[in-house]
């Protein structure tokens, strides 16, 4: 934590501009304290549940590379209502009101939504909006006993309250999911959730900072939280709903919603360093054995991940050099490429934004001043970046991406991976964890805008590090455009800001550790992760760093990982003895679970219809795909105690599946905790998916059968859902042209559904509703159709009656002309149709589940 140097800018009072604007829904102020800088405090709203806050002077400019886009003032037709007094001004809208009071040394905000007993949020009285040295610190009242979630990517568990955390990013290697912080991403996104509704603060800024969520109080000054960040003013939005789809779901309206991932990319991606880094045999001969073993054990596989040492040099010094190709590790790099895809697996390339100092481009793009400036020799920058084996590393610089050379120079390269036949863009390494906050930025680069007067300041600090995150994911992402305009980019990207989920489609939790309490805490991370819109998000099953997993260990972390956006294995086990090459975890290492390993993954393929559909609808309203317990229950007491607020060891998938887990060896069971609905008298349980499938109540916790070696870990299905699978291989996207695989086409759709013991209550009708698209077009061409069931159980005729229909209007037709509609194991209930339709049986599966085909 920097140096505390904080002062108190007072006397304040309206600007001379507010008194032609007093009838908006804003304010205005100016401070007038002699002993600093004049400040300007502004509050308005710019959607009926948005207020935007800034404070700035000539000192402490708000971002000039701001994480989001401005948020233009819409208030939808709302009206106002404005009450103001000489100190005060009121602005409601709806529900929710917003009082801004200057009386005090410093404005102070309170927001309140009607019929809450307190206000949901409040500035700190007197000390709410401070000059904290080169930044600034923002305070507010701590809400005790209240769920803080948010922050994009922060140690275990989800819930925040009570902790403090550095709002910045680093490569942490290894890391501890329960203690380490920071991590890979800087989003200072913070929601307060409660039961009777929520906020969030969100800060624009791309700099280093810290947020303490009320893990510091005063005597004097009570409970609070304060966010600070080390340089320049603020530019903060304030999002208020009623719960959090409402306040993630306008998140997305100011950030952007998250974009469309290639249906592919659902399947397992497999992954390890070993693969690439081999010189005997060559890694080429390597991978093409690898391929080949996947059909031997038959587990399908849709794309490996290209660790970096693909780019290793042949010759020393053999350090990594982007945009290269090692000629003996892969002598016909497109040749190759094209053997890959005949296997159906594509292919994610590693690249880091940085250039050691033998790389062959590295003199040419010191020239082009591509890398950034050190103010105290007044020559390119020089740091110690990785290089070689783990822990090796050599002299070199990062990519200043707001220098034209550089951002055109990282654009041609992937444009020629691309055209090479590379699916998707790994940015790696790409956390800018640089040593000095007073290297210089060049600036130069044409799309970046630069307000007047800010080029006098060009330091990666002031500017934030993290544009520099943001600019690469645009880099690539643009690139990938320019060579397949007709499909949707793929970038993955291991750091993130708010403004890099624009460009990158994909990211994950880095280099986590095997263990149990590993696999256990990824769950907070990724529930965090997806309120922060990082929605396409996993983890490297079975960890990437340490010993390797035990058989338990693996196959309960397939088993959990199959039920996640992202389905990934990819090791660097530095454990081994080999610090180059490592050794990797391969779904068939273990015989004796191999067979259960592949059950899994199968099973994940067969999900791909309910996955994609789910990421589909985040893509159009920022729901994520995987969600806390309490999403969606928050009139449930349960949801709000600590055992469930903390993320650990459930979550819902879509509002279907409530996923629990087993993160301890030799235990037989888990516990879930099943939430209740606010309706009582329609929620009608949940069902176990696996051996007993027993019904269950809702608003119980309840011990789950879940041998290892057996049924597996909890997943439980809401009586009422529906969840549409497919085949459980690898299979043709619609929009694939074409075929190099063999691949079957996508033309088997079932649905699971889940009807009550007896009778629906009331004889009510569930309905479910997925969506389906070709799985490759980009945005500007692609089409979305929906497919809805709804089905209700009967008493007397003990008959399961199903609607089906199909809107195909969009123009996007799918390629499967039947519905097989799946019931639970051991339900003997006839499925009829209410619509009309021919209704086939076509008998028990292997699974003892009766089938039935609409026609």
């Amino acid at each position: 934590m920097p140096p505390q140097r904080e002062h108190i800018p007072s006397s304040w009072a309206l600007s001379p501009s507010q008194e032609a604007g007093r009838d908006a829904p804003s304010l205005t102020l100016n401070s007038s304290d002699p002993a600093s800088p004049r400040f300007e405090f502004s509050f308005e709203a710019v959607r009926p549940n948005v207020f935007r806050t800034t404070f700035k002077s000539e000192t402490h400019p708000v971002p000039a590379f701001p994480s989001v886009p401005r948020m233009e003032t819409r208030l939808d037709g709302a009206q106002p209502i404005l009450t103001s007094t000489g100190k005060s001004k009121k602005i409601q809208i709806g529900d929710i009101s917003a009082n801004v009071d200057f009386a005090g040394e410093t404005p102070s905000v309170s927001i309140a939504i009607e019929g809450q007993a307190f206000p949901i949020l409040q500035d700190l009285p007197n000390r709410s909006y401070i000059v904290d040295g080169p930044g600034i610190a923002h305070y507010t009242r701590y809400n005790r006993n209240t769920l803080h979630v948010g922050l994009g990517e922060k140690a275990a568990p989800m819930n925040l309250s009570g902790r403090r955390f550095e709002l910045s990013a680093t490569d942490s290697f290894g890391y501890d999911v329960h203690r380490t912080d920071p991590l890979y991403k800087n989003i200072p996104f913070l929601i307060n959730a409660t039961p009777d509704g929520c906020v969030a603060t969100f800060s624009t800024s791309q700099g280093r900072g810290q947020y303490s969520i009320g893990a510091e109080m005063d005597g004097m000054w009570g409970f609070y939280k304060v966010y600070r960040h080390d340089y320049g003013g603020l530019e903060e939005y304030t999002i208020v709903g009623k719960t959090l789809r409402d306040v993630v779901r306008t998140y997305a309206d100011l950030a952007g919603y998250p974009l469309l991932v290639p249906r592919w990319a659902f399947g397992y991606l497999s992954g390890g360093m070993k693969y690439s880094m081999l010189d005997e045999p060559p890694a080429h001969e390597a991978m093409m054995a690898l391929a080949r073993k996947f059909k031997e054990y038959d587990i399908p596989c849709s794309a490996h991940q290209m660790s970096s040492g693909y780019t290793v040099s042949a010759t020393p010094p053999k350090t990594r050099n982007v945009f290269t190709w090692n000629r003996h590790r892969f002598p016909d790099p497109e040749g190759w490429i094209r053997e890959c895809h005949k296997h159906g697996i594509r292919l994610i390339a590693n690249i880091k934004p940085y250039v050691i100092g033998s790389h062959p481009e590295y003199e040419k793009l010191k020239a082009a001043g591509a890398l950034f400036t050190d103010p105290r020799t007044a020559k390119t920058a020089v740091t110690k970046l990785w290089s070689a084996g783990g822990g090796e590393s050599a002299d070199g610089g990062h990519i200043d991406f707001t220098s034209k050379a550089g951002f055109e120079w990282w654009y041609n390269g992937v444009r020629e991976l691309a055209r090479q036949g590379i699916d998707c863009m790994w940015n790696d390494n790409n956390e800018y964890t640089i040593p000095d906050d007073d290297w210089r930025c060049a600036l130069d680069l044409p799309s970046l805008q630069v307000p007047p007067g800010a080029d006098k300041t060009p330091q990666v600090g002031i500017w934030g590090r993290n544009i520099h995150t943001e600019l690469h994911g645009k880099a690539s992402h643009d690139a990938l455009v320019e060579v397949h305009p007709d499909l949707r980019p793929f970038v993955l990207t291991r750091s993130a800001t708010a403004g890099t989920m624009r460009y990158a489609a994909s990211t994950w939790s880095g280099d986590n550790v095997t263990s149990w309490a590993g696999m256990k805490g990824a769950n907070a991370l990724s529930l965090n992760a997806g309120m922060s819109l990082m929605q396409c998000y996993g983890h490297d099953i079975g960890g990437f760093e340490g010993e390797q997993p035990s058989p338990e260990l693996l196959l309960r972390w397939v088993q959990l990982g199959i039920h996640s956006p992202r389905f990934a294995i990819n090791c660097f086990k530095t454990a081994s003895g080999d610090n180059s090459v490592g050794d990797v975890i391969e779904p068939w290492m273990y015989p004796a679970i191999t067979h259960l390993v592949r059950k899994a993954i199968k099973r994940r393929y067969a999900l791909i219809p309910y996955l994609y559909s789910l990421m589909l609808d985040s893509h159009r309203t920022a729901a994520p795909p995987q969600r806390w317990t309490g999403w969606g229950y928050e009139s449930d007491p349960e949801v709000w105690t600590a055992q469930v607020m903390d993320g650990e060891t459930q979550y819902w998938l879509g509002d279907a599946m409530l996923v629990g887990g087993v993160y301890e060896p030799g235990a037989s069971k888990g516990r879930v905790y099943l939430p209740r609905a606010a309706d009582a008298a329609t929620d009608e349980g949940f069902i176990n998916t696996n051996a007993p499938f027993q019904y269950l109540a809702a608003g119980q916790w309840v011990d789950v059968d879940a041998e290892w070696h057996g049924a597996g870990i909890p997943v439980l299905a809401r009586v009422g859902a529906a969840i549409p699978v497919g085949r459980d291989v690898q299979v043709l996207s619609p929009g694939e042209t074409e075929n190099v695989a063999d691949l079957p086409l996508d033309d088997y759709r079932g649905v699971e559904i889940f009807p009550p013991q007896g009778q629906s209550k009331k004889g009510q009708w569930h309905e479910t509703t997925w969506h389906e698209d070709d799985g490759v077009s980009a945005v500007h061409k692609n089409k979305v159709s929906s497919y809805a069931v709804a089905y209700t159980a009967t008493g007397a005729s003990g008959e399961i009656k199903v609607r089906f229909s199909r809107d195909e209007s969009s123009g996007f037709a799918a390629p499967w002309k039947t519905l097989v509609v799946i019931l639970p194991s051991g339900d003997q209930r006839k499925v009829v149709s209410e619509d009309g339709r021919t209704v086939a049986a076509l008998g028990v599966d292997g699974l003892g589940r009766n089938r039935f085909e609409l026609s």
